[in-house]
């Protein structure tokens, strides 16, 4: 599955503390890219339930996960967008509980 990015999500990522972005990849890698693979194959598989995938209230057709529950609490929101017939999955928000505020 391909990813993008919207400009506040890279505005997040640039004012996130190095041990924070690294925190945030380091779970992107073992577990939500191995997840979103399966959930591109088939839309049923469940998402780890250490990341507490649901949808963001109020805000349709946006997911959040939360990537770390130490200090800062790391939570990232993202959509499934469909470009030119590829399904995509791009990252809206990442950072604390502020990102909710505007997902």
């Amino acid at each position: 599955m391909k990813f993008e990015t919207t400009p506040a999500f890279d505005k997040d990522v640039r004012r996130l503390k190095r041990e924070h972005l690294q925190r945030f990849l380091d779970v992107l890698k073992t577990k939500f890219v191995p997840a979103c693979d399966a959930h591109a194959i088939d839309p049923a598989s469940p998402w780890p339930q250490s990341l507490r995938v649901k949808s963001v209230q109020g805000a349709p057709g946006i997911l959040e996960m939360t990537w770390s529950f130490a200090s800062p609490d790391g939570r990232a929101t993202f959509e499934f967008v469909t470009v030119e017939g590829d399904v995509r999955l791009r990252w809206r928000r990442v950072g604390d509980h502020d990102v909710f505020k505007r997902p």
